[in-house]
């Protein structure tokens, strides 16, 4: 994998997966969530370098990447500043980012200190913890599925996780609860979940959101306002982690961003709808024209 020196002197991995149609246009960055989750969960986003370079780099202590020296590097302020080093790596004026769950708060870090870098900002299922609201719906999303043969299960599992401390025993009880992440729980669902519990990195996934005090969540957040590109985030009416109005309130923290939704799909869209989540992604870059 290729490495690049970031603000402190580490060298930090990312892929690069090429445009298929040769095009040579700015590559999408791609940026994983967790928090803390190696980016190999993202495979190639449903095909989305059918048309575009994408750059998917690996964070601190996740994938081939080496652990912070400090724990203020597991931050997501940190991390925003370890994308400004790929950025510049890469020698890029300008370029279009795409972030899931976790990694929107990244993001949203990245685009208020650097707001003039990015050309087009995609969130995909994020929270909505730096906007400061926990929206009730994911768990709306959960109970309405009470039917399917998966869920008590995974209702138990999601019950147990946060009092878990041994590490196999949470990986187990992950997988346990990982149907309700899904738009349906079939084979490729399946074997997109069973990797997770090795990919995540407890530490990372700890650091994340240390160290960010009230003053500096409404620093970044008033800062949202003054970004001038175009913002679209992607939600899931199945997704049962997120859910979808915090897709929403991520949305309203800009000046032009929109919310889209998207039918029978959870937290990992491209794996529920590969087609639909790259037409729509497609149409939001300019790839093609837009669908109505």
């Amino acid at each position: 994998m290729p490495h690049y020196t970031s603000y402190d002197g580490t060298e930090l991995a990312y892929r690069v997966l090429e445009a298929r149609d040769g095009s040579a246009g700015p590559p999408l960055i791609c940026l994983a969530g967790g928090p803390g989750r190696s980016a190999a969960y993202l495979g190639d986003l449903g095909g989305l370098n059918a048309h575009h370079t994408l750059v998917i780099p690996d964070s601190r202590g996740t994938g081939d990447s080496p652990p912070a020296v400090d724990p203020s590097g597991y931050a997501f302020p940190g991390l925003a500043e370890d994308l400004e080093a790929l950025r510049r790596h890469l020698g890029l004026a300008r370029f279009p980012l795409l972030a899931h769950d976790a990694a929107a708060a990244t993001a949203q870090a990245y685009a208020a200190a650097h707001p003039e870098r990015l050309a087009r900002l995609i969130v995909v299922c994020p929270g909505a913890r730096l906007q400061g609201e926990l929206p009730e719906d994911a768990r709306e999303i959960f109970e309405s599925r009470a039917d399917e043969p998966w869920w008590q299960e995974a209702y138990t599992a999601v019950q147990l996780l946060p009092d878990t401390t041994d590490l196999a025993e949470v990986r187990r009880l992950l997988l346990r609860a990982a149907p309700m992440a899904y738009g349906r729980w079939e084979e490729p669902q399946r074997a997109h979940a069973e990797s997770e519990g090795e990919q995540l990195g407890p530490v990372p996934r700890a650091g994340f959101w240390q160290g960010v005090d009230e003053a500096g969540r409404r620093a970044v957040l008033a800062r949202l306002r003054e970004v001038p590109c175009p913002v679209l985030a992607i939600t899931g009416d199945r997704d049962a982690v997120t859910g979808m109005r915090a897709g929403e309130l991520v949305a309203e923290s800009f000046p032009d961003g929109q919310a889209r939704a998207l039918p029978g799909v959870g937290h990992y869209p491209w794996v529920d709808d590969p087609d639909l989540f790259r037409q729509v992604v497609e149409d939001f870059l300019g790839t093609h024209r837009p669908t109505p």
